[in-house]
Protein backbone atom coordinates (compact mmCIF):
# COMPACT_ATOMS: atom_id res chain seq x y z
CA UNK A 1 0.00 0.00 0.00
CA UNK A 2 0.99 3.70 -0.47
CA UNK A 3 1.95 4.80 2.81
CA UNK A 4 1.06 8.31 2.50
CA UNK A 5 -2.78 7.32 1.80
CA UNK A 6 -4.03 6.37 4.79
CA UNK A 7 -7.54 7.52 4.74
CA UNK A 8 -9.65 7.50 1.72
CA UNK A 9 -13.10 9.58 1.76
CA UNK A 10 -15.74 8.77 -1.64
CA UNK A 11 -17.90 11.42 -1.96
CA UNK A 12 -21.13 9.59 -3.72
CA UNK A 13 -22.18 6.07 -2.57
CA UNK A 14 -23.95 4.66 -5.67
CA UNK A 15 -23.72 2.14 -8.40
CA UNK A 16 -19.86 3.35 -8.65
CA UNK A 17 -19.08 5.17 -5.56
CA UNK A 18 -20.07 2.65 -2.91
CA UNK A 19 -18.16 -0.76 -4.62
CA UNK A 20 -15.09 1.63 -4.84
CA UNK A 21 -15.35 2.28 -1.19
CA UNK A 22 -15.95 -1.21 -0.37
CA UNK A 23 -12.84 -2.65 -2.66
CA UNK A 24 -10.60 0.36 -1.07
CA UNK A 25 -11.22 -1.03 2.61
CA UNK A 26 -10.87 -4.77 1.65
CA UNK A 27 -7.62 -3.47 0.48
CA UNK A 28 -6.78 -1.47 4.26
CA UNK A 29 -7.46 1.64 3.55
CA UNK A 30 -9.98 3.66 6.00
CA UNK A 31 -12.65 4.81 3.97
CA UNK A 32 -14.98 7.13 4.66
CA UNK A 33 -18.07 7.50 2.39
CA UNK A 34 -20.39 10.23 2.23
CA UNK A 35 -23.73 10.75 0.72
CA UNK A 36 -26.70 12.78 0.94
CA UNK A 37 -29.13 10.26 1.31
CA UNK A 38 -29.29 9.63 4.75
CA UNK A 39 -31.02 6.16 4.06
CA UNK A 40 -27.82 4.81 1.96
CA UNK A 41 -25.88 6.39 5.36
CA UNK A 42 -27.55 4.29 7.55
CA UNK A 43 -28.08 1.15 5.04
CA UNK A 44 -24.27 1.61 4.69
CA UNK A 45 -23.36 1.78 8.36
CA UNK A 46 -25.64 -1.42 9.48
CA UNK A 47 -23.55 -3.55 7.33
CA UNK A 48 -25.80 -3.43 4.21
CA UNK A 49 -26.10 -2.37 0.65
CA UNK A 50 -28.96 -0.32 -1.26
CA UNK A 51 -28.17 -1.41 -4.45
CA UNK A 52 -27.54 -4.41 -6.49
CA UNK A 53 -24.43 -5.78 -6.91
CA UNK A 54 -23.50 -9.12 -6.65
CA UNK A 55 -21.07 -10.27 -3.85
CA UNK A 56 -21.29 -6.12 -2.84
CA UNK A 57 -23.51 -7.09 0.33
CA UNK A 58 -20.62 -9.34 1.49
CA UNK A 59 -17.67 -7.06 1.15
CA UNK A 60 -19.74 -3.81 2.51
CA UNK A 61 -20.86 -6.35 5.59
CA UNK A 62 -16.92 -7.23 6.52
CA UNK A 63 -15.73 -3.75 5.88
CA UNK A 64 -17.95 -2.33 8.04
CA UNK A 65 -17.42 -4.94 10.85
CA UNK A 66 -13.63 -4.19 10.64
CA UNK A 67 -13.93 -0.65 11.30
CA UNK A 68 -12.69 0.00 7.68
CA UNK A 69 -15.61 1.82 6.41
CA UNK A 70 -18.18 3.72 7.85
CA UNK A 71 -20.61 6.29 6.04
CA UNK A 72 -21.79 10.03 6.97
CA UNK A 73 -23.46 13.00 5.32
CA UNK A 74 -20.72 14.81 6.37
CA UNK A 75 -17.43 15.60 4.45
CA UNK A 76 -14.34 14.53 7.00
CA UNK A 77 -10.74 14.79 6.64
CA UNK A 78 -8.92 12.40 4.41
CA UNK A 79 -5.47 11.65 2.38
CA UNK A 80 -7.58 10.99 -1.39
CA UNK A 81 -10.98 12.76 -1.60
CA UNK A 82 -13.12 10.48 -4.83
CA UNK A 83 -15.63 12.47 -6.16
CA UNK A 84 -18.45 9.85 -7.39
CA UNK A 85 -21.68 11.81 -8.14
CA UNK A 86 -23.97 11.92 -10.89
CA UNK A 87 -23.29 14.26 -13.95
CA UNK A 88 -26.62 14.37 -15.50
CA UNK A 89 -27.66 16.40 -18.57
CA UNK A 90 -30.18 19.69 -18.06
CA UNK A 91 -33.69 19.71 -20.07
CA UNK A 92 -31.96 21.37 -22.81
CA UNK A 93 -28.92 18.44 -23.16
CA UNK A 94 -26.55 20.62 -21.93
CA UNK A 95 -24.45 19.28 -18.63
CA UNK A 96 -25.32 19.62 -15.14
CA UNK A 97 -22.72 19.93 -12.89
CA UNK A 98 -24.75 21.05 -9.98
CA UNK A 99 -24.28 17.92 -7.92
CA UNK A 100 -20.54 17.38 -8.62
CA UNK A 101 -19.78 21.84 -7.81
CA UNK A 102 -21.67 21.14 -4.42
CA UNK A 103 -19.66 17.95 -3.48
CA UNK A 104 -16.65 19.95 -4.57
CA UNK A 105 -17.43 22.73 -2.45
CA UNK A 106 -18.35 20.25 0.84
CA UNK A 107 -14.94 18.52 0.79
CA UNK A 108 -13.52 22.15 0.93
CA UNK A 109 -13.56 22.78 4.64
CA UNK A 110 -11.70 19.56 5.49
CA UNK A 111 -8.98 19.33 2.39
CA UNK A 112 -5.31 19.67 3.92
CA UNK A 113 -1.57 20.25 2.22
CA UNK A 114 -0.62 17.10 0.66
CA UNK A 115 -4.38 15.77 -0.67
CA UNK A 116 -5.02 14.32 -3.88
CA UNK A 117 -8.97 15.10 -5.40
CA UNK A 118 -9.79 12.43 -7.97
CA UNK A 119 -12.84 12.89 -10.00
CA UNK A 120 -14.42 9.56 -11.17
CA UNK A 121 -17.37 11.01 -12.34
CA UNK A 122 -18.22 11.17 -16.16
CA UNK A 123 -17.70 14.78 -17.24
CA UNK A 124 -17.50 17.35 -19.54
CA UNK A 125 -13.94 18.78 -21.01
CA UNK A 126 -12.76 21.10 -18.40
CA UNK A 127 -14.51 19.91 -15.19
CA UNK A 128 -11.14 18.98 -13.54
CA UNK A 129 -10.05 22.20 -14.34
CA UNK A 130 -13.40 23.49 -12.64
CA UNK A 131 -12.95 21.67 -9.75
CA UNK A 132 -9.40 23.33 -9.30
CA UNK A 133 -11.36 26.75 -9.35
CA UNK A 134 -14.10 26.17 -7.20
CA UNK A 135 -11.39 24.56 -4.68
CA UNK A 136 -9.64 27.47 -4.85
CA UNK A 137 -12.30 29.92 -4.22
CA UNK A 138 -12.78 28.65 -1.22
CA UNK A 139 -9.67 27.45 -0.12
CA UNK A 140 -7.17 30.50 -1.00
CA UNK A 141 -4.57 29.65 1.57
CA UNK A 142 -4.00 26.09 -0.75
CA UNK A 143 -2.07 26.26 -4.26
CA UNK A 144 -4.14 24.42 -6.61
CA UNK A 145 -2.73 22.62 -10.03
CA UNK A 146 -4.41 25.50 -12.48
CA UNK A 147 -2.50 27.81 -10.34
CA UNK A 148 1.45 26.33 -9.30
CA UNK A 149 3.70 23.69 -10.78
CA UNK A 150 4.02 22.94 -7.31
CA UNK A 151 0.49 22.52 -5.95
CA UNK A 152 -0.55 21.86 -2.36
CA UNK A 153 -3.75 19.36 -3.49
CA UNK A 154 -3.41 17.32 -6.45
CA UNK A 155 -6.20 17.03 -8.67
CA UNK A 156 -6.85 13.79 -11.87
CA UNK A 157 -9.11 12.66 -13.60
CA UNK A 158 -9.24 8.67 -13.71
CA UNK A 159 -13.35 7.91 -15.37
CA UNK A 160 -15.00 4.57 -14.20
CA UNK A 161 -15.71 2.08 -16.64
CA UNK A 162 -17.26 -0.79 -14.83
CA UNK A 163 -20.18 -3.15 -16.32
CA UNK A 164 -23.12 -3.22 -13.80
CA UNK A 165 -23.26 -7.36 -12.71
CA UNK A 166 -19.47 -7.43 -12.73
CA UNK A 167 -18.26 -4.00 -10.80
CA UNK A 168 -15.85 -5.43 -8.14
CA UNK A 169 -14.37 -7.30 -10.75
CA UNK A 170 -13.77 -4.83 -13.80
CA UNK A 171 -12.40 -2.19 -10.41
CA UNK A 172 -9.29 -3.97 -10.09
CA UNK A 173 -8.73 -5.48 -13.34
CA UNK A 174 -9.73 -3.20 -16.08
CA UNK A 175 -7.03 -0.73 -17.60
CA UNK A 176 -7.71 3.07 -16.05
CA UNK A 177 -7.14 5.94 -18.02
CA UNK A 178 -5.63 8.60 -15.15
CA UNK A 179 -4.84 12.50 -16.36
CA UNK A 180 -3.69 14.91 -13.73
CA UNK A 181 -3.99 18.83 -14.53
CA UNK A 182 -0.52 18.23 -14.36
CA UNK A 183 2.23 15.25 -14.87
CA UNK A 184 2.91 14.86 -11.72
CA UNK A 185 -0.77 14.86 -10.44
CA UNK A 186 -0.96 12.03 -12.90
CA UNK A 187 1.98 10.35 -10.98
CA UNK A 188 0.88 10.63 -8.08
CA UNK A 189 -2.95 9.06 -8.78
CA UNK A 190 -1.02 6.78 -10.37
CA UNK A 191 0.60 5.61 -7.59
CA UNK A 192 -2.54 5.45 -5.82
CA UNK A 193 -4.54 3.67 -8.30
CA UNK A 194 -1.65 0.93 -8.33
CA UNK A 195 -2.46 0.15 -4.59
CA UNK A 196 -5.48 -1.55 -5.80
CA UNK A 197 -5.97 -1.79 -9.49
CA UNK A 198 -3.91 -4.73 -11.33
CA UNK A 199 -5.05 -3.60 -14.88
CA UNK A 200 -2.71 -1.56 -17.02
CA UNK A 201 -2.72 2.77 -15.56
CA UNK A 202 -1.78 4.64 -18.68
CA UNK A 203 -1.33 8.22 -18.00
CA UNK A 204 -2.82 11.72 -19.63
CA UNK A 205 -3.76 14.96 -18.94
CA UNK A 206 -7.46 15.73 -17.77
CA UNK A 207 -9.02 16.98 -20.86
CA UNK A 208 -7.57 14.04 -23.04
CA UNK A 209 -9.09 11.88 -19.48
CA UNK A 210 -12.51 13.62 -19.76
CA UNK A 211 -13.04 13.32 -23.36
CA UNK A 212 -11.85 9.79 -23.62
CA UNK A 213 -14.53 8.22 -21.52
CA UNK A 214 -17.23 10.34 -23.28
CA UNK A 215 -15.60 9.08 -26.18
CA UNK A 216 -15.72 5.36 -25.65
CA UNK A 217 -19.70 5.92 -24.73
CA UNK A 218 -20.34 7.95 -27.66
CA UNK A 219 -18.66 5.02 -29.98
CA UNK A 220 -20.68 2.74 -28.58
CA UNK A 221 -24.25 4.98 -28.76
CA UNK A 222 -23.32 5.20 -32.96
CA UNK A 223 -23.10 1.40 -32.94
CA UNK A 224 -26.21 0.98 -31.23
CA UNK A 225 -28.08 3.64 -33.32
CA UNK A 226 -27.03 1.69 -36.41
CA UNK A 227 -28.46 -1.55 -35.40
CA UNK A 228 -31.55 0.41 -33.94
CA UNK A 229 -31.85 1.72 -37.76
CA UNK A 230 -31.61 -1.40 -39.41
CA UNK A 231 -34.40 -2.78 -36.52
CA UNK A 232 -36.84 -0.23 -37.89
CA UNK A 233 -35.49 -0.62 -41.75
CA UNK A 234 -36.64 -4.28 -41.20
CA UNK A 235 -40.08 -3.89 -39.48
CA UNK A 236 -40.61 -2.25 -42.54
CA UNK A 237 -39.67 -4.70 -44.99
CA UNK A 238 -40.96 -7.62 -43.23
CA UNK A 239 -37.30 -9.15 -42.69
CA UNK A 240 -35.74 -10.58 -38.84
CA UNK A 241 -33.41 -8.06 -38.00
CA UNK A 242 -31.30 -10.39 -36.21
CA UNK A 243 -31.64 -12.84 -38.66
CA UNK A 244 -30.08 -10.23 -40.56
CA UNK A 245 -27.79 -9.45 -38.34
CA UNK A 246 -26.12 -12.95 -38.09
CA UNK A 247 -25.83 -13.76 -41.87
CA UNK A 248 -24.06 -10.00 -42.06
CA UNK A 249 -21.89 -10.42 -39.15
CA UNK A 250 -20.18 -13.80 -41.07
CA UNK A 251 -18.73 -11.42 -43.05
CA UNK A 252 -15.29 -11.40 -41.50
CA UNK A 253 -15.32 -7.38 -40.98
CA UNK A 254 -18.29 -7.00 -39.88
CA UNK A 255 -20.11 -6.81 -36.21
CA UNK A 256 -23.45 -4.95 -36.04
CA UNK A 257 -24.65 -5.03 -32.53
CA UNK A 258 -27.85 -6.13 -31.44
CA UNK A 259 -30.69 -3.50 -31.48
CA UNK A 260 -33.10 -2.82 -28.24
CA UNK A 261 -36.18 -0.33 -27.29
CA UNK A 262 -33.45 2.44 -27.18
CA UNK A 263 -30.70 3.04 -24.95
CA UNK A 264 -30.52 3.36 -21.25
CA UNK A 265 -28.14 3.61 -17.89
CA UNK A 266 -26.35 6.56 -16.79
CA UNK A 267 -23.54 6.43 -19.17
CA UNK A 268 -24.33 5.77 -22.99
CA UNK A 269 -27.33 7.85 -22.96
CA UNK A 270 -26.21 11.17 -21.58
CA UNK A 271 -22.39 11.03 -22.29
CA UNK A 272 -22.67 11.71 -25.96
CA UNK A 273 -24.75 15.01 -25.22
CA UNK A 274 -21.67 16.22 -23.29
CA UNK A 275 -19.90 16.21 -26.36
CA UNK A 276 -22.57 17.48 -28.44
CA UNK A 277 -22.88 20.76 -26.18
CA UNK A 278 -19.61 21.64 -26.34
CA UNK A 279 -19.35 20.86 -30.27
CA UNK A 280 -22.73 21.58 -31.22
CA UNK A 281 -21.49 22.12 -34.82
CA UNK A 282 -19.09 19.66 -35.26
CA UNK A 283 -20.62 16.19 -33.36
CA UNK A 284 -23.17 15.48 -36.29
CA UNK A 285 -22.81 11.73 -35.97
CA UNK A 286 -22.87 11.85 -32.52
CA UNK A 287 -25.95 14.15 -32.35
CA UNK A 288 -27.78 12.07 -34.68
CA UNK A 289 -27.23 8.88 -33.22
CA UNK A 290 -28.60 9.72 -29.96
CA UNK A 291 -31.09 11.28 -31.52
CA UNK A 292 -31.85 7.89 -33.16
CA UNK A 293 -31.47 6.06 -29.73
CA UNK A 294 -34.09 8.22 -28.18
CA UNK A 295 -36.84 7.63 -30.93
CA UNK A 296 -36.30 4.04 -30.33
CA UNK A 297 -39.18 3.93 -27.76
CA UNK A 298 -41.37 5.83 -29.47
CA UNK A 299 -41.09 3.27 -32.38
CA UNK A 300 -42.04 0.78 -29.90
CA UNK A 301 -45.30 2.05 -28.21
CA UNK A 302 -46.67 2.78 -31.57
CA UNK A 303 -46.16 -0.74 -32.31
CA UNK A 304 -48.08 -1.48 -28.89
CA UNK A 305 -50.94 0.58 -29.79
CA UNK A 306 -50.98 -0.64 -32.90
CA UNK A 307 -51.47 -4.51 -31.96
CA UNK A 308 -54.16 -3.28 -28.86
CA UNK A 309 -56.00 -1.95 -31.74
CA UNK A 310 -57.90 -5.20 -31.78
CA UNK A 311 -59.03 -5.60 -28.09
CA UNK A 312 -61.52 -3.78 -26.37
CA UNK A 313 -59.18 -3.19 -22.91
CA UNK A 314 -56.11 -4.49 -23.79
CA UNK A 315 -53.43 -5.52 -21.13
CA UNK A 316 -50.25 -5.32 -22.05
CA UNK A 317 -47.39 -7.51 -19.96
CA UNK A 318 -44.19 -5.43 -20.58
CA UNK A 319 -41.46 -7.53 -19.74
CA UNK A 320 -38.40 -5.39 -17.57
CA UNK A 321 -37.98 -1.54 -16.77
CA UNK A 322 -34.08 -1.48 -16.39
CA UNK A 323 -32.29 -0.20 -18.81
CA UNK A 324 -30.32 -3.73 -19.23
CA UNK A 325 -30.57 -7.37 -18.27
CA UNK A 326 -29.96 -8.90 -14.35
CA UNK A 327 -30.07 -5.84 -12.78
CA UNK A 328 -31.79 -2.95 -10.35
CA UNK A 329 -30.87 -0.12 -12.43
CA UNK A 330 -33.46 2.18 -13.81
CA UNK A 331 -31.71 5.21 -14.37
CA UNK A 332 -32.77 6.59 -18.29
CA UNK A 333 -34.12 3.38 -18.97
CA UNK A 334 -36.05 3.13 -22.13
CA UNK A 335 -37.99 0.54 -20.92
CA UNK A 336 -39.16 2.55 -18.16
CA UNK A 337 -40.18 5.16 -20.31
CA UNK A 338 -42.05 2.72 -22.81
CA UNK A 339 -44.08 1.23 -20.08
CA UNK A 340 -44.60 5.04 -18.58
CA UNK A 341 -45.85 6.56 -21.94
CA UNK A 342 -47.64 3.44 -23.11
CA UNK A 343 -49.99 3.90 -19.64
CA UNK A 344 -50.95 7.15 -20.61
CA UNK A 345 -51.86 6.25 -24.47
CA UNK A 346 -53.37 2.94 -23.69
CA UNK A 347 -57.07 2.33 -23.19
CA UNK A 348 -56.32 -0.56 -20.82
CA UNK A 349 -54.18 -1.80 -18.31
CA UNK A 350 -50.26 -2.03 -18.73
CA UNK A 351 -48.49 -4.72 -16.33
CA UNK A 352 -45.19 -4.41 -15.53
CA UNK A 353 -42.99 -6.97 -14.62
CA UNK A 354 -39.62 -6.71 -13.36
CA UNK A 355 -37.76 -9.64 -11.26
CA UNK A 356 -35.21 -6.80 -9.76
CA UNK A 357 -37.37 -4.86 -7.78
CA UNK A 358 -40.08 -5.13 -5.14
CA UNK A 359 -42.34 -2.22 -5.75
CA UNK A 360 -43.29 -0.26 -8.73
CA UNK A 361 -40.91 3.31 -8.83
CA UNK A 362 -42.37 6.67 -7.95
CA UNK A 363 -42.52 7.61 -11.58
CA UNK A 364 -44.88 4.51 -12.46
CA UNK A 365 -47.11 4.08 -9.66
CA UNK A 366 -49.46 6.95 -9.82
CA UNK A 367 -50.34 6.48 -13.14
CA UNK A 368 -53.42 4.61 -12.18
CA UNK A 369 -53.54 1.73 -14.53
CA UNK A 370 -49.89 -0.01 -14.19
CA UNK A 371 -49.41 -2.95 -12.10
CA UNK A 372 -46.77 -4.99 -10.86
CA UNK A 373 -46.75 -8.58 -11.49
CA UNK A 374 -44.33 -11.80 -11.91
CA UNK A 375 -44.25 -13.40 -15.11
CA UNK A 376 -46.62 -16.23 -14.33
CA UNK A 377 -50.01 -13.25 -13.09
CA UNK A 378 -48.82 -11.17 -16.16
CA UNK A 379 -48.90 -14.16 -18.83
CA UNK A 380 -52.07 -15.19 -17.75
CA UNK A 381 -53.68 -11.92 -17.91
CA UNK A 382 -52.13 -10.51 -20.75
CA UNK A 383 -53.46 -9.73 -24.16
CA UNK A 384 -50.18 -8.58 -25.40
CA UNK A 385 -46.45 -9.09 -24.18
CA UNK A 386 -43.97 -6.86 -24.92
CA UNK A 387 -40.19 -8.00 -23.89
CA UNK A 388 -38.38 -4.94 -23.22
CA UNK A 389 -35.25 -6.28 -21.43
CA UNK A 390 -33.54 -9.70 -21.95
CA UNK A 391 -33.86 -10.95 -17.72
CA UNK A 392 -32.76 -14.53 -17.63
CA UNK A 393 -36.07 -15.51 -15.47
CA UNK A 394 -38.03 -14.46 -19.11
CA UNK A 395 -35.36 -17.11 -20.92
CA UNK A 396 -37.29 -19.49 -18.90
CA UNK A 397 -40.76 -19.11 -20.34
CA UNK A 398 -42.33 -21.94 -22.14
CA UNK A 399 -43.30 -20.54 -25.67
CA UNK A 400 -46.34 -22.60 -25.18
CA UNK A 401 -47.04 -19.35 -22.66
CA UNK A 402 -47.18 -17.36 -25.60
CA UNK A 403 -49.07 -19.02 -28.50
CA UNK A 404 -52.63 -16.91 -27.29
CA UNK A 405 -50.35 -13.61 -27.25
CA UNK A 406 -49.70 -10.91 -29.14
CA UNK A 407 -45.84 -10.97 -29.06
CA UNK A 408 -43.69 -7.93 -29.74
CA UNK A 409 -39.98 -8.75 -28.85
CA UNK A 410 -37.63 -5.44 -28.99
CA UNK A 411 -34.40 -7.77 -27.71
CA UNK A 412 -33.36 -11.12 -28.88
CA UNK A 413 -35.05 -14.26 -27.73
Amino acid sequence: MDTNVKTVSVIGLGYVGLPTAAILASRGFDVIGVDVNEHAVRTINDGKVHIVEPDLDILVQASVTMGRLKATTEAQAADVFMLAVPTPFKDDKQPDLAYLEAATRSIAPVIKKGDMVILESTSPVGTTAAISSWLSEMRPDLAFPHQSKTPDVNLAHCPERILPGHVLRELVENDRIIGGITHECSEKAEAFYRTFVTGECILTNARTAELAKLVENSYRDVNIAFANELSVICDGLDIDVWELINLTNRHPRVNILQPGPGVGGHCIAVDPWFIVAQNPEDARLIRTAREVNDAKPHFVIDKVLAAADRFKAPKVACFGLTYKADIDDLRESPALDIVKLLSSKLDGEVIAVEPNISKLPASLENAGNISLMDSGDALDQADIAVFLVAHRQFKDIAPAALDSKVVIRTIKS
